[in-house]
């Protein structure tokens, strides 16, 4: 609240112009006076019942949450990490190995506090966050610190030796195609505005992200693949876009629109989602298949097993005689000629795609409308700005974080 003799904040101003226009409004409204004072606040500032009442129950518990400006968040506060900091907090853990630094989770903490992140983040949420990251706490020259997980570093290791051998001069033996899906909301849109400090930032826009549209596409280094584009309705929203999708509507785009309309004999780099990882029919089991279908295979392939025998044991005669995986969408890829390449995991600064879905939400939080009936349009006009140009030059920049992998990952091995 503002002191007398103290200048008026904006929120101040806006107060008292919204009571006097309520008072006004209302002075021979009969049916006004009859309603409750806590109905007549929530007329008078234009919000819900539910709100007026939450702040005064807020301010009830703590009448100094007024003074400080703060809010009362309901519910427990939010745990998660944004997935979208884990490029840059792998990197700050791999630059620290390659210098032999010490580094701890409260280390780490610092650091991002630093640059912005949340300062009340748990440091359990931080090395849960981690974990899945593909970071490990290990045993150090002299302590323990965080490193990469082994298997992280060779599924990078084999997906780099792969696109390398893939590589001719500045160009490519075989037709690279980058397959992604991602999402945009109906109110996506910039929260970042210019505005007068007397009026403050009053945006018109609604509450919450809304409903939203889930996209399936794939680019080269000459643009977005035309016929490719799929967009569709989520059900939900909320959670992860990936649980919209499934393998059947998958494999029907990537059938119907994808490889039609792909160049010959193409490499397609994709990620590592559920659906891309479904097994062919002709595939041996591996150790997440049911036990009847692992017992089966080895039955099948002339290796004796008990009724009796558990789970456990045949997933280990399994690991020693399993041929690799083969995946429905390989075989599918293989029958026309073309082959498939998985991005290592957490690994999303490999997909030039992925920066190619930033510069559409862009397009589209500038120039969306926030109702689902214009979303389609902006999008259009968002697909049609990422040019040949773009996706050239994201592939180039793409290409030279793939070196730096390469030439930090074989010098640390050195060392080891």
């Amino acid at each position: 609240m503002a002191m007398r003799g103290s200048p008026l904040t904006p929120e101040c101003k806006r107060a008292i112009v919204l009571l006097k226009d309520y008072f006004d409004r209302t002075k021979d409204d009969w049916r006004e006076r009859a309603c409750s004072s806590t109905e007549r606040a929530a007329n008078a500032w234009g919000v819900g019942l539910a709100t007026v009442k939450r702040v005064m129950a807020d301010s009830t518990r703590s009448p100094r949450v007024l003074e400080r400006g703060e809010s009362l968040r309901r519910g427990r506060p939010p745990r998660a990490i944004a997935d979208a900091l884990q490029t840059r907090t792998r990197d700050y853990v791999r630059q620290a190995n390659r210098e032999g630094s010490h580094i701890t989770l409260a280390m780490l903490a610092e650091h991002r506090q630093k640059e912005g992140a949340d300062p009340n983040g748990s440091l359990r949420t931080l090395g849960r966050t981690l974990d899945r990251w593909g970071c490990t706490v290990g045993k150090g020259t002299r302590s323990q610190h965080l490193k990469e997980k082994d298997h992280v570093v060779a599924a990078r290791q084999r997906s780099l030796r792969e696109k390398r051998a893939n590589r001719q001069g500045d160009g490519v033996i075989r037709p690279e195609v980058s397959v992604d899906e991602s999402y945009v909301n109906k109110n996506q849109s910039n929260d970042f505005i210019w505005y007068a400090d007397a009026d403050g930032p009053w945006v018109q826009k609604p509450t919450g992200k809304g409903e939203r549209l889930i996209i399936i596409h794939a680019m080269t280094k000459n643009g977005w693949i035309p016929g490719a584009p799929l967009t569709f309705k989520s059900t939900k929203k909320t959670g992860d876009y990936h649980g919209q999708m499934h393998h059947d509507l998958f494999t029907k785009w990537f059938t119907e629109q994808l490889l039609p309309n792909m160049p010959k004999n193409a490499l397609i780099i994709m990620d590592n989602a559920p659906y891309h990882h479904v097994l062919s029919h002709h595939s041996a089991p591996t150790a997440t298949c049911k036990k009847d279908r692992i017992s089966a295979w080895l039955r099948k392939n002339g290796i004796p097993v008990s009724d009796d025998c558990l789970k456990a044991a045949l997933v280990e005669i399994l690991d020693k005689l399993a041929p690799p995986p083969l995946y429905a969408l390989d075989e599918l890829a293989a029958a026309q000629g073309h082959a498939i390449l998985r991005t290592p995991p957490y690994h999303p600064e490999l997909q030039p795609i992925a920066t190619c879905w930033a510069v559409v939400k862009n397009q589209v939080a500038r120039n969306g409308t926030c109702t689902m009936a214009h979303l389609l349009e902006p999008l259009d006009d968002a697909f049609e700005s990422v040019t040949e140009e773009t996706c050239s030059g994201l592939i180039k920049k793409v290409r030279e974080v793939e070196d730096k992998f390469w030439t930090e990952d074989v010098r640390r091995d050195r060392c080891q």
